[in-house]
């Protein structure tokens, strides 16, 4: 199963309490103070993973608790720092702080959180980004760990050389976050439903998403690498058929649009025979439309028009038409026809390399 979208609940770890104790050895009976400090507390650290794909780890395991410092020990031992938790997230991840005052049902530890949609704000405006992780290694320090407390050697003065006084360790930082997966690829195939973006990902590279007839086959983004004779490669992000209101999330809507925010080039993938009973000029033009409302940026990013499902008797009069009113380049594809798919990958590399 695909999760691109969780709620943690993170603790770091309390520093542990600083000691209390005076040194009492042969020949040294009044040794003095000889307490020491408390360990600090583990943190919650983030660290980006190339070779994890999505976020349902955190679906079944919500809770992501630090260990807590050691306590201080005589002969000014100091405790054992506690250690890191430390929560693997593929590149592209963002994540937010659900802030306390709005957090609806808080998750009681040990149970699996609640579905995704209803364990967020309605409003996601209210979410406090916090950090936008896209590069693999990277590393984010999501709550930090308490400071140990400081055993009663440190508070020895001429003034005062058998204090009794030490520190407890101070509590590490806490919160309900929400991670979101954000797909980061070259481009993304953009069309409606049965428009044959999966078999072109199929085709173009070694990805091999779900193929049938019917629609919404494909139920999450695929991503597939397209290799080059240089050794250059190209990334492709499959997402589910668009349909219309789409950007209020109708469909599968808002749930899997936000994997192509990242694209630098959008690929509109047009059934140019018409085969589902529409139009290609009508399907372009909502395609463009559904884009633009779910986010005005998005639709101002290079695109490609692919014309797909050539081989059909329907598509060369649909595409004379379609020519008329849309003054771009076209790229025509045909099932059994690899010579539109090696134009395809030259326009692809060379506008890429412009970018």
């Amino acid at each position: 199963m695909f999760v691109d979208r969780v709620r943690i609940v993170a603790r770091a770890g309390n520093g542990g309490p600083g000691a209390c104790s005076f040194l009492r050895e042969k020949n040294m009976p009044d040794g003095g103070p000889d307490g020491g400090n408390g360990g600090r507390g583990g943190s919650v650290v983030i660290l980006v993973d190339p070779h994890v794909n999505n976020l349902i780890r955190y679906r079944y395991a919500p809770h992501q608790f630090a260990k807590n410092g050691q306590n201080g020990g005589k002969k000014q031992m100091s405790g054992r720092s506690g250690v890191d938790c430390i929560i693997t997230v593929p590149p592209g991840t963002v994540v937010s702080r659900i802030p306390d005052e709005i957090v609806r049902a808080p998750i009681e530890e040990g149970a699996r959180a609640p579905d995704d949609l209803a364990s967020v704000p309605e409003d996601l405006s209210v979410l406090e980004p916090v950090a936008d992780l896209v590069k693999a290694g990277e590393k984010f320090v999501l709550c930090n760990g308490g400071r140990g407390g400081r055993g009663n050697m440190n508070f020895k003065s001429s003034t005062n050389q058998a204090p009794r006084r030490y520190e407890n360790g101070e509590e590490g930082e806490r919160g309900q976050f929400q991670l979101e997966l954000k797909s980061i690829a070259d481009a993304g195939l953009v069309g409606y439903p049965n428009a044959g973006k999966s078999t072109l990902l199929s085709r173009l590279s070694k990805a091999r998403p779900k193929i049938a007839p019917y629609p919404f086959t494909t139920l999450e983004p695929m991503i597939g690498v397209i290799e080059y004779p240089d050794f250059a490669r190209v990334t492709v992000a499959d997402i589910p058929g668009l349909i219309e209101g789409a950007h209020e999330g109708i469909g599968l809507g808002h749930e899997f649009l936000r994997h192509i925010e990242r694209c630098r080039m959008l690929l509109f993938v047009i059934d140019m025979a018409g085969s589902e009973g529409r139009d290609p000029r009508d399907d372009y033009t909502q395609l463009r439309t559904e884009i633009s409302l779910y986010q005005k940026e998005l639709a101002e990013r290079p695109y490609l028009i692919i014309a797909n499902k050539m081989d059909l008797p329907e598509a060369a009069e649909n595409l004379k038409k379609f020519k008329r009113r849309v003054r771009r380049e076209i790229i025509p594809i045909a099932g059994d026809d690899d010579a539109g798919l090696d134009q395809l990958k030259a326009v692809f590399k060379k506008e890429l390399a412009t970018l």
